[in-house]
């Protein structure tokens, strides 16, 4: 009789446990990222720069805006895959754009967790997405003019995934599309890099996406668990497009031209770019390269271009999080912006991305802490591959073993700044490396230098190459560079 009587009182032990376990589930944060192709750490509230970005402004007042932050690779699939894995490559296939689509969808599920996506979905996360969070633009893998998919290039990480590809189509074809419904492939790249659009927000495929983010909001607000929704925008990506009424936020005139817009002395051409995905859109009124400089009239309608690209995606940024607070979802919501990598908008003669300078390297990171008061912009040194640890920190989860980052979530809980932080990139076959005062970079190839060292207290446009007459310094940092290497490279 006592054991039979036991057993309803353990079921009721059973059931209490379980729901106390779902009430403090329910009370993790929700998160709410937004990953935004190509912008660079140029935004409204930062020092000297013209580019107007309001909500991104205004977010950054309520949160933290990171000056300093630097990504693992200067190319959208390779470092989304080291963000996503808080891994730095250490294959030379995982410094390509296809290096997610190539492998991750052949992997068998595994302890190991194929994102920090996927992890927050094993610790009781509902887990959407939607636009360009991997490397795909709509989360399936298929080539550029290819027939869409049934195959999920993270396929464990979501619980939905979801994109309008609206008048495009397919989700590659409103990545590069125009007002008219056209895109790059259909046009056969007889196009220009840049377009202002007779056409409203939903002209473009971020105003379609933002649109869908505000919609699965509205739905997630009565999810009975905490959620994590990833919104990918695609500006300012190439082609620089946008509805007119961005670029009517501009006088091109007074736009500035580059600060250093020749190539860096003593730099061999292979550590630059020849601008080639820039080029690709034939229609260009100038091409650049590494044996001209465009025009200072060109170059002020290219970065009038990206500016207008910009702020098309602040204002859709903006949307998102006046949503978020009219379900009143922001007292218990994390957001997180993030920049894939930077852009050279014509410094080092550069109009692409593809180098271990500065530019391509430096990204925008902003972080909202909800019932948070701090507020500031950080200078510290931070790399992508820290933001898994922060993250996971931040919501009380513990990280899987073998991550490359360090989490800097107490940062974002003192007004304090941090000093002695080191960020390490990877492309070109070389490592660079970023302190607070210098850029180290070492090649491996033939072509000399090999070595390149810029100090950002005398020099911070990097450009003039110190290698040669500072060894002391270079003795100094190379150890700490070494420290980068994942396996990549056999230094000498």
């Amino acid at each position: 009789m006592k054991r039979n009587s036991f057993i309803p009182v353990l079921i009721f032990v059973q059931i209490l446990a379980c729901f106390f376990q779902a009430s403090a589930q329910s009370t993790k944060p929700n998160v709410l990222f937004i990953a935004v192709d190509d912008l660079r750490a140029e935004l409204g509230h930062f020092e000297n720069s013209s580019i107007i970005t309001p909500n991104l402004d205004r977010l950054a007042s309520e949160g933290i805006s990171f000056t300093n932050h630097f990504v693992q690779v200067p190319t959208c699939g390779a470092s989304r895959a080291a963000f996503l894995t808080g891994k730095r490559p250490s294959r030379t296939e995982e410094l390509g754009n296809n290096i997610m689509q190539n492998e991750f969808p052949k992997k068998p599920e595994s302890e190991n967790p194929e994102t920090f996506i996927h992890h927050l979905k094993r610790n009781g996360y509902y887990t959407v997405g939607m636009g360009k969070i991997s490397h795909s633009a709509d989360g399936y893998v298929y080539g550029y003019e290819e027939e869409v998919s049934d195959q999920m290039e993270l396929p464990y990480s979501w619980d939905e995934f979801l994109f309008d590809s609206g008048k495009w189509g397919t989700g590659w074809n409103a990545f590069f599309g125009y007002a008219d419904g056209e895109n790059r492939q259909s046009m056969n790249k007889q196009v220009k890099p840049y377009e202002a659009g007779d056409v409203d927000d939903l002209g473009y495929p971020d105003g379609l996406t933002t649109q869908l983010a505000i919609k699965k909001l509205r739905e997630l607000k009565d999810l009975d668990q905490p959620f994590f929704l990833g919104v990918g925008l695609f500006k300012p990506h190439l082609p620089f497009t946008a509805p007119k009424k961005y670029w009517d936020l501009y006088d091109e005139d007074k736009i500035p031209l580059p600060k250093n817009p020749l190539k860096p002395e003593h730099v061999a051409n292979a550590s630059l770019l020849e601008s080639g995905e820039f080029n690709g859109y034939e229609l260009g009124e100038e091409k650049a390269g590494l044996d001209k400089v465009l025009s200072d009239a060109y170059a002020r309608k290219i970065k009038h271009a990206y500016y207008a690209a910009a702020s098309y995606s602040d204002a859709q940024i903006g949307l998102i999080l006046d949503e978020l607070k009219a379900l009143e979802l922001d007292q218990n919501t994390l957001v997180i912006v993030w920049g894939d990598h930077g852009w050279h908008l014509g410094e080092q003669q550069v109009w692409g991305k593809h180098t271990l300078f500065e530019n391509a390297l430096n990204s925008a990171l902003i972080f909202k802490i909800p019932g948070s008061n701090i507020s500031k912009i950080d200078e510290s040194i931070q790399e992508s591959v820290d933001i898994y640890p922060t993250l996971m920190e931040l919501l009380g989860i513990s990280s899987p073993e073998g991550l490359d980052g360090d989490s800097f979530a107490s940062l974002l809980k003192t007004e304090e700044s941090q000093a002695g932080n080191v960020a390490y990139s990877y492309y070109k076959n070389g490592i660079s490396m970023r302190t607070d005062r210098y850029r180290l970079t070492k090649f491996f190839r033939d072509a000399e230098p090999t070595l390149e060292l810029y100090d950002h207290l005398a020099d911070p446009l990097e450009s003039v190459n110190i290698a040669a007459e500072k060894a002391e310094i270079i003795a100094e940092l190379m150890p700490l560079l070494e420290k980068g290497n994942t396996g990549l490279y056999e230094i000498k």
